[in-house]
């Protein structure tokens, strides 16, 4: 499975946001975008403080299209994909998009409370300690449905790891599409999120429609 494996904060930096790819450790004094001082707010490399040109459509869309990408910590390859299903669904484009992102079961775990961040939700996902619907899942692309289960596998549960889960999930804020249930690390999918069930950052999605209709 292909992935990025650079500094993640140079992506914040490109983006000119924060992309919450380190989890809490983007609220710590360590956080380039603001924290510094001076804050790095400024894209990376040796002109990154000198890039005031004006940015064209196309750069724009670009831009959009990189963040959105970013957040969600997903290849171009697997992204066009996601918009290709988005373009075929019935309804607006932009939000059958970030729709699908929110589905994928990676974004669903780190929904719940069980990462800190996207990347490490990825990866409990991968190493296999996740079922849906009582069958073991490691594919962290996979879409999830309304009323799909989402739980710790049994085995997964001895793991230092999920020791006493229950109290850090009592301390994390699930959306109101997922059903927790804290004592069996579990969630079910009440229905997909609708678009002002989404938080996320100020995206403008009708960029990134344009920039794929080209």
């Amino acid at each position: 499975m292909a992935r990025y494996t650079g500094p993640v904060c140079r992506l914040c930096r490109r983006e000119g946001m924060k992309l919450y790819l380190k989890g809490a450790r983007c609220e710590g004094p360590k956080c380039p975008i603001v924290q510094r001082n001076p804050p790095r707010n400024f894209p990376p490399g040796q002109h990154g403080q000198r890039r005031t040109r004006r940015p064209s459509e196309f750069g724009l869309q670009l831009r959009e299209k990189q963040k959105v990408r970013r957040f969600y910590g997903i290849m171009e390859t697997q992204f066009r994909k996601h918009y290709g299903e988005a373009a075929r669904r019935g309804g607006v484009t932009g939000d059958n998009l970030l729709q699908i992102l929110e589905s994928r079961l990676d974004n669903v775990v780190y929904r719940m409370g069980f990462g800190d961040s996207r990347p490490q939700a990825r990866q409990l996902v991968r190493h296999g300690h996740f079922t849906v619907n009582g069958r073991k899942t490691n594919v962290p692309s996979f879409l999830v449905k309304a009323n799909d289960v989402i739980a710790v596998r049994p085995e997964s549960r001895k793991r230092e790891y999920f020791k006493d889960f229950q109290d850090i999930l009592a301390t994390k804020q699930s959306p109101d599409w997922i059903l927790m249930n804290n004592t069996d690390l579990s969630g079910r999918v009440l229905q997909l999120p609708l678009r002002e069930q989404i938080y996320v950052p100020t995206f403008n999605e009708a960029l990134i429609v344009e920039h794929y209709s080209r």
